[in-house]
């Protein structure tokens, strides 16, 4: 008995010595911040389609000053999500592989919007594709921050792919003095090549992906609707920037929408559906990856994002 208590005493005395030593051993420095995320991609199932959504980078949004509302009133809705201007604030793209065909919606800045966006190409490539595989493309709308990536220095980034945009868009795209320059040139290798359709009527465009038109934010902005085995991914657009405020109060407008009414008004009848429904959205300026789905409450919408899952 005295020899098994001189052993614990011994044990205890041990450790003691052992955790001494350590807590007087000197620090190590420390090892740098690797500031850097893992590559932008998440991918989810769609019936038999599979969605990857695809990171452009982000924009340093001053949500308080381009939204259409008294600066305070956006403070004040911004603090309630722990947030405050400038918002980061994502800048997405979703490629949709049908097993038939691999679909593009909206193809990021090109590097055009700053240091901080222009991603996606590398993004598409670490989710283990090439450019050249893409064989369609639809722009939501032609802003920079959507079809900047569709070519750099002139040449058609996605070489082998047929480009579609709503008609109202179309008249800028292939006018540079109708509309924005960047859109401009970045749809003219399509253009010379033949590779762009303008879309004339809302509609199926490829199989499993339709076009519904809804201008407001632009002439031509166009949400499109994927479908595979009864299960539906409406990806809007830009009707939506700020979700701190706009699912709140979805009639808060912002001053990039061309008509605010009208994109107002597009805006309330997606959302309205989609929460009826409970089918997948998917937003270009939502943070990464973009998706989830929407539940009325009062007269806004709770925004669900997507759960992750394993690919099985």
């Amino acid at each position: 008995m005295l020899r098994s208590r001189m052993t614990n005493a011994a044990r205890a005395a041990a450790l003691t010595a052992a955790f001494s030593s350590f807590a007087a051993a000197p620090a190590h420095a420390a090892a740098p911040m690797a500031k850097t995320q893992a590559p932008g991609y998440f991918r989810a199932t769609l019936g038999d389609f599979e969605v990857t959504a695809l990171s452009d980078g982000f924009l340093d949004l001053p949500v308080d000053k381009v939204l259409r509302q008294p600066p305070a009133k956006t403070d004040a809705a911004l603090a309630r999500y722990f947030q405050k201007a400038p918002v980061e604030t994502s800048v997405n793209a979703f490629l949709v592989n049908t097993g038939a065909k691999l679909v593009l919606i909206d193809a990021g800045t090109g590097g055009l919007d700053g240091p901080t966006a222009g991603a996606l190409a590398a993004n598409l490539r670490a989710a283990g594709y090439r450019p050249e595989q893409v064989d369609d493309i639809f722009i939501t709308h032609d802003h920079a921050d959507h079809c900047g990536g569709l070519s750099h220095d002139g040449a058609a980034v996605f070489p082998n792919a047929v480009v579609h945009a709503g008609k109202g868009d179309a008249d800028h795209y292939t006018s540079q003095a109708a509309g924005d320059g960047a859109a401009f040139a970045s749809m003219a290798p399509y253009v010379a090549a033949h590779r762009f359709q303008p879309i004339a009527a809302d509609g199926e465009i490829v199989p499993g992906v339709k076009a519904w038109a809804t201008p407001g934010h632009t002439p031509g902005h166009t949400t499109y609707v994927v479908e595979s085995r009864g299960e539906r991914m409406i990806v809007t657009g830009d009707l939506i920037h700020v979700a701190a405020v706009q699912f709140d109060d979805p009639t808060v407008t912002v001053s990039f929408d061309g008509d605010g009414k009208a994109a107002e008004a597009e805006r309330a009848k997606v959302f309205a559906q989609a929460a009826k429904d409970g089918t997948l959205i998917a937003a270009a300026h939502l943070q990464f990856p973009g998706m989830g789905r929407l539940k009325s409450d009062g007269k806004g919408y709770r925004y669900v994002p997507i759960n992750y899952l394993h690919p099985r």
